[in-house]
């Protein structure tokens, strides 16, 4: 087919880094984009809906919310992106330092020092109440974001450089596990609230990165279906069916270049049926863009990026 004749939609995909299921969820029920029909009825998309696509993923990874954007000119979006991502501070690890003041608290740097010290002289009690500090003064999506994951961040850097034992690291896992297993417990969802399964696959031992996952996803009115770690493909795949879940997402920490991973994912999406969205993010995802790419999943980068993705699969239509 010439290229005068649009661009197939894996095209777009590879172009813009949305998932086939977002950029259809955009289509439908936003109204993002109007892409041509072929005779058989395939979409077919044109350079301007390729940026279009574009510079609303741009404009939603700054905060923006999709369904307050779709809508928007072309050229109103080009000046809001380039508005949003200049006054945007550079990606850095002291970006979750510039916050907005929260009133009658404090900000989540303050928190910062105290659980590191805690961690140091390996004080369990200390680090809790640090975090139970933050948990009461924060709200659960700023403690999760812009604490709890600069934390575990600030500790694993200091892990590789020395700077820390691995007593300390397993010490911060588990008081920080036990901690987001408590907001997961504490959550009260409606029953018709969407599921979502959340683990990891074979070979990922590393939980907190999922539990971070599935705090976020409860937090924005989704049952999560949490599994722990190191689940087989076919395992993965009953409990989605077992639920009826419209998500998986996966947390992919360690190490970055399994060689079961890729037969893994593969047989995961294989299990799934089509309709079901793969939302896959961690340290170590950008190791298996190949197969994430062949498969068709989402890949997460940060937190805004998994709400968004969130709130767009919430759906009615999704």
């Amino acid at each position: 087919m010439e290229v005068d004749q649009g661009h197939p939609i894996k095209v777009v995909v590879r172009r813009t880094g949305l998932s086939p299921h977002v950029i259809r969820v955009w289509e439908k029920r936003y109204q993002a984009v109007e892409p041509m029909r072929t005779a058989t009825n395939r979409r077919r998309y044109s350079d301007a809906d390729i940026e279009r696509l574009l510079l609303l993923q741009r404009a939603t990874h700054t905060g923006r919310s999709i369904g307050q954007i779709a809508h928007l000119s072309t050229e109103r979006l080009r000046d809001l992106v380039y508005d949003d991502e200049a006054s945007s501070p550079p990606p850095s690890a002291a970006a979750w330092r510039e916050l907005p003041e929260v009133p009658g608290s404090q900000l989540p740097e303050s928190y910062l020092e105290p659980c590191l010290d805690a961690i140091r002289q390996l004080d369990r009690a200390a680090l809790e109440h640090a975090l139970m500090q933050a948990r009461v003064a924060l709200s659960q999506p700023m403690f999760i974001e812009h604490l709890v994951v600069p934390l575990m961040v600030t500790v694993g850097e200091l892990w590789r450089n020395g700077s820390l034992r691995i007593v300390h690291e397993h010490l911060a896992s588990d008081v920080v596990r036990t901690m987001l297993g408590s907001l997961s417990a504490s959550a009260a969802l409606s029953a018709l609230a969407p599921k979502i399964v959340v683990t990891t696959p074979t070979g990922q031992l590393h939980e907190i990165g999922a539990l971070i996952v599935a705090s976020t996803a409860e937090s924005d009115g989704w049952q999560v279906v949490y599994l722990g770690v190191n689940l087989p493909a076919e395992e993965i795949a009953a409990a989605v069916q077992h639920h009826g879940a419209k998500a998986v997402a996966l947390s992919v920490v360690h190490p970055a270049d399994d060689p079961r991973m890729a037969d893994e994912l593969l047989k995961l999406r294989r299990y799934l049926s089509p309709d079901i969205e793969l939302l896959v993010g961690g340290r170590g995802s950008s190791g298996y863009k190949a197969v994430l790419d062949t498969i068709e999943a989402t890949r997460i980068d940060d937190l805004a990026t998994l709400r968004n993705h969130l709130e767009t699969l919430r759906s009615p239509d999704a």
